[in-house]
């Protein structure tokens, strides 16, 4: 049975039929062409699929396109302005953050999505003191960054960047 529904998917409104079963990683790659989120796992475990989901990450492939519907989609393609990168997008890059870059654009998101959860206050299991505001170190970034693979190992790279970006 398909549905229509109706995505902003980085800043462009878009209506589209999709079965009520379609992911929203499938309605995003293969019925609106948009490429940057990856089919890595397709059970939520390698953050390849990761998008900022109403300003929140979401691994894509585990969330149904239908429950979905008037939602704010930003992909890695979405975060850029004009032709100037996002600031964790220009750290990956001025840091050597990725290698064959098919987790870049989950690292991407979720690095961003991330960084909006520390500056509101949000704990992690590695957060020292609740009281405190986060301090965003290595092991705080690791930790939050965790449900996002990189099969090629530019792990300490990435972290590097990610610590830059927030600065």
């Amino acid at each position: 049975m398909d549905s229509e529904i109706t995505l902003r998917v980085d800043g462009r409104r878009e209506t589209l039929s999709v079965d009520t079963r379609t992911t929203l990683l499938d309605a995003l790659r293969e019925r609106l062409g948009v490429t940057s989120p990856k089919k890595g796992c397709d059970h939520g475990q390698c953050g390849a699929c990761t998008v900022l989901l109403d300003g929140r990450r979401a691994t894509s492939c585990l969330t149904f396109a239908v429950a979905n519907e008037h939602s704010e989609v930003v992909t890695a393609e979405g975060l850029a302005e004009k032709d100037e990168p996002h600031p964790v997008q220009q750290a990956l890059l001025d840091n050597d953050g990725f290698q064959c870059g098919y987790c870049t654009p989950g690292q991407v998101c979720s690095a961003v999505g991330m960084l909006d959860e520390v500056k509101s206050g949000w704990p992690s299991y590695v957060t020292d003191d609740l009281e405190e505001p986060v301090e965003l170190d290595e092991d705080e970034i690791r930790e939050r960054m965790s449900g996002n693979l990189c099969r090629c190992g530019a792990y300490a790279n990435i972290v590097t960047a990610i610590r830059e970006a927030a600065e």
